[in-house]
């Protein structure tokens, strides 16, 4: 499974792009998004991705969970979006 990392800068529709780019190969990506902002922008994006799929008869259904990352040597907890393709 790819894992995304979504910042609060990221482009709701170039995260949803990238998603949709794994889901033609992989029925399974995970995003990572580490404070409120990232996280909207990771909500955004999935929203994005489902109106890209919806046409070719794909839903999305995403788990969301807690994950601990590391980033410059800190431990941070980051939330965890791992979104499925169901045809």
């Amino acid at each position: 499974m790819e894992i995304l990392r979504v910042a609060s800068s990221s482009n709701p529709k170039s995260v949803a792009g990238a998603i949709a780019a794994v889901l033609e190969h992989d029925t399974r990506v995970e995003l990572l998004a580490v404070g409120a902002g990232a996280v909207n922008q990771t909500v955004k994006a999935i929203a994005v991705t489902r109106g890209y799929v919806a046409p070719k008869g794909i839903e999305l259904v995403t788990i969301i969970a807690f994950a601990k990352i590391e980033i410059d040597g800190n431990e941070k907890t980051a939330i965890k979006f791992i979104v499925e393709a169901h045809h």
